[in-house]
């Protein structure tokens, strides 16, 4: 599955594996959000609630797509975070994951707070 997060400096494709939370997603989609940024990470208000996943943490690799369950929120770092040690991508609690990033997720550095991302499938 993809998706695809449009902004006004350009556009980011992600490919998600099949998890509860991704199923949730992709019945959400389309919808439009406003960024907000935290450190080096995009975050954004979904349709969709969420319960924690097994596998859910708090430090993932920059370009990871998270789902932060206490913010119904997509969570994409691309870098260090206020709450980061050293070069790390550590999220403010453990988030579900549901893929990554295709591409350089520096791209993400361009999202501005308030600017508008709309979320569509591929």
């Amino acid at each position: 599955m993809k998706i695809r997060m449009s902004f006004p400096e350009g556009e980011i494709v992600a490919r998600l594996d099949d998890t509860p939370t991704t199923q949730a997603l992709m019945a959400a989609i389309p919808f439009e959000a406003s960024a907000s940024t935290w450190g080096e990470e995009v975050y954004f208000s979904t349709p969709v609630t969420a319960k924690l996943e097994a596998d859910a943490r708090e430090v993932v690799e920059p370009g990871t797509v998270c789902f932060w369950v206490q913010g119904n929120a997509l969570a994409l770092p691309y870098g260090p975070t206020p709450a980061s040690h050293a070069d790390e991508c550590r999220l403010v609690t453990r988030v579900n994951i549901l893929g990554m990033l295709e591409g350089d997720a520096q791209q993400l550095a361009a999202i501005k707070d308030g600017d508008a991302i709309l979320v569509s499938a591929v």
